[in-house]
């Protein structure tokens, strides 16, 4: 380890599982500790042995199957604590103890019902006994930042006396704001003598928003160690982000020189399998891993990513394993971007004129909408284009539906082609369908037929839904009529006819295509 080397300590599977509602089965851990493995973790707390069973069986089978990453079990300063934590940690080659008590005079009186130096015989015990175990041990004065800083100092000193290797330093309320853990953390350094024998830690809470800025200012006071979580989950509002500090580190080398063995693009991989794990969804707005982390509706700021997009971005969505960014079509969104976004959607040669007439429907369209999906765009221009350009056209339709069965006879006219036939079906819409698919042959799966009357009475106009897919093409019709089967069949069709337009834009020379329809 070189001096400007950071250790990350994930507690994502202790201090983040202690998040109302995110318990994760022993196989969810197990699932997660691979893949923060892979990540790069170097130590990997595991759990709270003593807590439970489950806690127990989690850290002793996370500890057999981790190679490259330390596992870490945690511990009071209380000797079956520390005699469980060590037995579940034993299959691994390398292990880590962590143990801790609180040092705070308000912990102390109100929590322990302790006096001072009965909390440091307790510091004493639990760092010898953990030491019996294991060379690595780590020891963390809960509350550190509402301690009296000659007392903190005077624990810190006992616990490397007596064989601590990392000295945790817990914002276990998140109280501290980032000049003050930065004073903590120097007053240790200028205060302690024996701190040099260890690596400083911190573990920043997030009860003010400041859990990251903290971190960040214990590293830049010597901490060589942060403890942190994925999407920051834990106690209360949570800690530290793991990503949020390892990308701050990698995005401002020039301010702050030090590297992680995080592999970055796996970041957003593992920050959706915990999501995933505990059921909390990540905010949209989420540093490095929200939903719109990579994301621009402004027009201003879409134009600018256009240009270059260094722009409106200070690190690539590719860094954490994000495919590319995305310009969010809403009602902020520029010309230029929707221009881009025709290109994408394989509309290359409009010219200026009807690319205006196709912005103002679009404008049109987002004011009414909070977000104008790809589809809804095709749909716009599509619309437009196949008044006169249709493949498909109904001619006629005759339906005859009771008790004897049902009937349909359908006329189309197929690229100037008319052709008729009948089929029967399970009701009047499944024979209508089956009509067209015998006159014009394919093979789709029909994922939605919805029918919604617009005006009340029997003679209400009636529109009809109809979504079809194939091969990942998904394609919407629309159709009003007083008359519900034609309106069916007018909709299934106009699906089809929006289908081969999409086959045609994504085909690669005219001979498929034609082929094709």
């Amino acid at each position: 380890m070189t001096k400007n080397q950071i250790i990350i300590f994930d507690t994502t599977l202790r201090d983040g599982e202690q998040s109302p509602g995110a318990s994760m089965s022993l196989e969810e851990k197990i699932k997660i500790a691979h893949a923060f493995q892979d990540l790069g973790v170097d130590v990997m707390e595991a759990g709270f042995p003593a807590a439970s069973q489950g806690d127990f069986e989690a850290v002793t089978e996370i500890s057999k199957i981790l190679k490259t990453t330390t596992p870490c079990g945690l511990a009071r300063a209380l000797k079956n604590d520390l005699e469980k934590c060590a037995e579940s940690l034993k299959h691994a080659k390398n292990f880590r103890i962590h143990t801790f008590v609180s040092t705070s005079d308000l912990h102390i009186k109100h929590k322990l019902q302790k006096t001072r130096e009965e909390v440091l015989d307790l510091i004493k015990f639990s760092v010898e006994f953990a030491k019996k175990h294991t060379d690595d041990v780590e020891w963390s004065p809960e509350d550190a930042t509402r301690t009296d800083p000659d007392y903190l100092c005077k624990t810190v000193e006992l616990a490397i006396k007596c064989g601590a290797k990392t000295i945790n330093i817990p914002d276990t309320v998140g109280y501290a704001l980032p000049n003050d853990y930065e004073r903590i953390i120097k007053d240790l350094f200028n205060r302690v003598p024996n701190i040099d024998k260890v690596v400083v830690s911190t573990h920043t809470h997030n009860d003010l928003g400041l859990g990251v800025a903290n971190a960040l200012a214990g590293i830049s006071a010597g901490a060589r160690q942060v403890e942190c979580t994925i999407n920051g989950i834990g106690e209360r509002a949570g800690n530290a982000a793991l990503e949020e500090i390892v990308m701050a580190l990698k995005t401002r080398n020039d301010l702050m020189p030090f590297s992680t063995n995080i592999n970055t693009k796996k970041i957003s991989a593992c920050s959706k399998l915990v999501s995933s794990v505990t059921g909390f969804p990540i905010q949209y707005n989420k540093a490095i891993v929200g939903k719109n982390a990579f994301a621009h509706e402004s027009g201003i700021h879409q134009d600018g990513m256009l240009k270059n997009s260094k722009t409106y971005e200070i690190m690539t969505p590719e860094s954490v394993g994000v495919k590319k960014s995305s310009l969010v079509m809403g009602k902020h969104s520029g010309r230029h971007a929707f221009k881009e976004k025709l290109v994408s959607l394989g509309y290359p040669d409009f010219s200026e004129e009807r690319i205006d007439v196709a912005f103002k429907k679009f404008k049109d369209l987002a004011d009414k909408k909070k977000h104008v999906f790809d589809e809804d765009i095709a749909v716009l221009i599509d619309d437009d284009f196949m008044k006169d350009n249709n493949i498909i056209k109904l001619i006629s339709l005759d339906v005859s539906a009771g008790t004897k069965g049902q009937k349909a006879t359908l006329e189309l006219d197929v690229s100037g082609k008319v052709s008729k036939t009948q089929q029967s079906g399970d009701g009047p819409v499944d024979s209508i369908f089956k009509c067209i698919k015998e006159i014009f042959p394919h093979d789709v799966n029909l994922q939605l037929y919805q029918v919604h009357a617009v005006t009340e009475g029997t003679d209400a106009q009636a529109t009809v839904s109809v979504r079809i897919e194939e091969k990942g093409k998904i394609s919407v019709g629309q159709a009003a009529d007083t008359d519900t089967l034609v309106a069916s069949a007018k909709a299934y069709i106009n699906a089809l006819n929006k289908l081969i337009l999409k086959r045609k834009r994504t085909a690669p020379t005219d001979d498929e295509y034609s082929a094709a329809v």
